[in-house]
């Protein structure tokens, strides 16, 4: 099938990669000239395993190209997937500003029958305002479909999670648009959901704020447990065996980050009110989240005492493990905090290190572990990449000033750790 995606931006981009990868022919649009430059000769603006190979094959077998004209991708293709960025505003809605903008570019540039989908995470009614946008500007008068696709992609495994979904949700308006977007999901073999717009709109953020509420939940029971004397991995192994449970999103840790829960469950608030409900459970998983973070803070200060013109070494700025985004990452909240005690910091990331100097300042970067370890007076775990769980701890030992670690992830063994000498503080147990 001819497909376009407006938008190279994580959602965009994986997109538009797998579905050329499963044999679509795919122009990818974007109006940053610098980033379609770059794509042409395979380099990726982002970090994603297996993505940089995907490109590389794609480009070479003629299925994916990319543009900065919207009309090239738009008059070109049958499907149409909006994959712009919604921001949050300040008050905690989503900025759709770009949605319409691509919306009336996309009317203009029809001279037939197209599928319109929605694959940014949008409000519930964006599919209404989209049909209203493409009909007022669409100069040629011909017809076309909504859809509503949401995307379920994690970073770090988002062409995993798009090739083998756990399922395919898409919101139609017609047998139409519904025959097209059931056969261009065939391949993958998974099950599809389809209904409503509306409803699909729905199942975005509720999905998201639910993983959200997960995460803040075992964080305040691993809160409970430190208060009792209780070990939280224990609970959340005991809770999760429990198959209306399940174990996933029950790591205890500094808190969620990223481009999507925060968005979406201040989104998802914001959507209740307009609709005259007051979603207090989601204001409580956002207040949980902002105090994990404080808590961490809490824990360096009390190993530490004092923290003025103390080196507290930081290992991972990224908001997770495989990926070197940092929008919204714990990261940034613990070191501003620790800087205003007076702390100085060096830090470590296998992949957000240029992202993490546009935003961080005064930071002393690292090209290993082992640098942020030297002379520091404490270490502090706020991502769990895999090699952090590798670490000569008898050379770590050896190169921190005093022998502190602070764990927000629970990646070690507190007994190993005690056994090593170390003061080891963690997350709920």
């Amino acid at each position: 099938m001819r497909i376009c995606v407006i938008g190279t931006g994580y959602v965009g981009l994986v997109t538009g990669i797998c579905l050329a990868d499963i044999g679509n022919s795919v122009i990818c649009v974007d109006i940053d000239k610098e980033k379609i430059k770059g794509l042409k000769k395979g380099i990726i603006p982002i970090y994603e395993p297996g993505l940089e190979e995907m490109v590389e094959r794609n480009l070479s077998k003629g299925r994916i190209s990319f543009y900065t004209e919207i009309s090239e991708g738009v008059g070109n293709s049958e499907i149409i997937f909006i994959a712009v960025g919604t921001p949050s505003k300040r008050n905690g809605e989503a900025d759709l500003s770009y949605v319409e903008a691509v919306a009336c570019s996309v009317a203009k540039a029809m001279d037939g029958y197209r599928v319109i989908v929605e694959k940014s995470t949008v409000p519930v009614h964006t599919g209404e305002w989209v049909r209203r946008t493409v009909k007022l500007n669409n100069v040629h008068g011909v017809d076309f479909d909504v859809v509503s696709n949401p995307e379920f992609l994690r970073e770090g495994s988002a062409i995993s999670d798009f090739m083998h979904p756990d399922r395919i949700v898409i919101g139609v308006g017609s047998e139409r648009a519904k025959r097209i977007m059931t056969k261009l999901y065939q391949p993958l073999n998974a099950p599809m959901v389809v209904t409503d717009i509306k409803s699909a709109e729905i199942i975005k953020h509720a999905s998201n704020s639910y993983l959200a509420l997960k995460i803040s939940y075992i964080n305040s029971i691993a809160n409970i447990c430190e208060r009792v004397g209780a070990d939280v991995e224990k609970v959340a192994e005991g809770m999760g065996l429990d198959e209306r449970i399940g174990k996933s999103f029950l790591r205890a840790g500094a808190g969620y980050g990223g481009s999507c829960f925060p968005k979406d469950v201040s989104a998802f608030i914001k959507i209740a009110e307009e609709a005259g409900y007051d979603f207090e459970m989601l204001k409580s998983v956002e207040s949980v989240n902002r105090m994990q973070r404080e808590g961490l803070v809490r824990k360096i200060k009390q190993a530490m005492w004092v923290m003025n013109n103390k080196t507290i070494g930081i290992l991972g700025l990224s908001f997770k493990p495989n990926t070197d985004d940092m929008r919204e990452a714990p990261s940034i909240d613990i070191i501003n905090k620790l800087q205003q005690e007076g702390a100085k910091i060096k830090a470590y990331d296998p992949a957000a290190g240029p992202r993490a100097r546009e935003i961080l300042k005064n930071v002393q970067y690292c090209k290993d572990s082992y640098c942020v370890a030297k002379g520091s007076d404490a270490l502090v775990i706020i991502t769990d990449w895999p090699e952090f769980k590798k670490l000569d701890f008898k050379k770590i030992k050896t190169l921190l000033n005093q022998p502190v670690i602070i764990d927000g992830r629970n990646i070690y063994d507190p007994a190993e750790m005690e056994k090593l000498g170390f003061v080891y503080k963690s997350i709920g147990r």
